[in-house]
């Protein structure tokens, strides 16, 4: 196998997948230091782009089936990460949330990152087994679990963000894995009628707190809200946005929106907006067209998978990524809440990188063993 493996590594390996990855992130780092060009963030997401280079190739060149025989142990120990982001005095607490690990020398890791790929793989690994019928029951309960157990402990962070970062991950692996089609629809249904229950309730409670409320309100009544305090950066979002034009605002960096301070996490939550006011509505197209070839290279990867834990650990990747670039794109032009979704590949961040060339790795892994049993 290693022989087979070693013949046709090179000639079978994602080429664009890989170099459209890093094309992006150098893309983003750009308009990473145009957002914050008397900040380090761009350098570190250099920084960040090498070891996650290192990681995709280490990963691509391993057998992905070894990688999921030990996925419980991956699962496990992203779990401790999380319980260790919770103590005082080793996890950071920035806005509210003891979120980020402290890493010297290269700075702040958030470790719900990384642990979606270790979900993911739990997932794949449970489900990716050989069936003849429909999902049963006990199955769907105890992949809940697998996914519950993280969330919990995000949720103590509380980063309520991340947590429905994860949802689209087990929605797609019971998707794609027999589940009885009157499920989907009753889910559908329950989802419509349960959800606005639950923010009422949520209301009442306190549960949803006042600026969540607020957030929400300014998507569905912008015009309404206040464009000095809750609304702010919807409001200066959509105008960095708009300041583009068709090919880039004339400004310079110094005198642009995020140069002058008024956009806020102009290098995070807010790079798209950054991106349409430098390079316009022209370079936000382009974006979107990176992503989706991105999107459609991994599908091509997962249905060239041999074995169906493969394929439905990278379609659960597509999912989370589909979600994360819908929701922060959103963000950017006012149309979702601001719940601190970073825009993958593009938004500064370590660990949100690195979990993504994981993956990618991951996706290349599954490929060059296509032809192997």
């Amino acid at each position: 196998m290693v022989a087979i493996i070693h013949k046709r590594s090179w000639r079978d390996f994602d080429w664009i997948l890989a170099f459209l990855a890093i094309g992006i992130v150098l893309f983003g780092t750009i308009q990473i230091r145009n957002a914050q060009p008397t900040e380090t963030y761009w350098v570190k997401q250099l920084i960040g782009l090498g070891i996650g280079l290192i990681a995709m190739l280490a990963i691509a060149f391993t057998d992905y089936r070894k990688l999921l025989n030990l996925a419980p142990a991956f699962y496990i120990f992203g779990l401790i990460l999380l319980v260790i982001v919770l103590i005082p005095g080793i996890g950071l607490k920035i806005n509210g949330q003891r979120a980020w690990i402290k890493v010297y020398g290269i700075g702040q890791f958030q470790p719900s990152e990384f642990v979606k790929v270790t979900t993911a793989m739990m997932l794949a690994r449970y489900f990716g087994k050989h069936r003849l019928s429909a999902l049963s029951l006990k199955e769907m309960i105890v992949g809940g679990l697998i996914l519950a157990l993280p969330i919990a402990l995000i949720m103590l962070e509380p980063d309520a963000g991340s947590v429905l970062t994860y949802l689209p991950i087990l929605a797609v692996v019971l998707f794609l894995s027999a589940i009885k089609l009157r499920l989907v629809f009753a889910s559908i249904l329950i989802a419509v009628v349960m959800i606005p229950m639950a923010y009422v309730v949520g209301v009442k409670t306190g549960f949803v707190k006042d600026y969540q409320q607020q957030r929400i309100n300014v998507i569905w009544e912008p015009e309404k809200a206040d464009r000095k305090g809750i609304g702010y950066h919807t409001w200066q979002s959509i105008l960095t946005v708009g300041e583009g034009g068709l090919v880039g605002s004339r400004s310079s960096v110094a005198h642009s929106q995020s140069g002058l301070k008024f956009l806020p996490e102009p290098h995070t939550d807010f790079i798209y907006a950054v991106t349409a006011e430098n390079t316009g509505f022209v370079g936000c197209v382009l974006v979107l067209l990176a992503y989706m070839v991105l999107l459609s290279r991994l599908i091509t990867c997962a249905r060239r998978a041999s074995d169906r834990s493969g394929m439905l650990f990278i379609m659960a990747f597509v999912g989370g990524l589909t979600f994360q670039i819908f929701i922060n794109i959103g963000m950017a032009l006012g149309i979702a809440p601001v719940i601190g979704v970073p825009l993958p590949l593009m938004s500064a961040g370590l660990a949100s990188l690195i979990a993504t060339f994981i993956a990618i790795g991951f996706a290349i892994s599954v490929q060059l063993r296509r032809f192997v049993n």
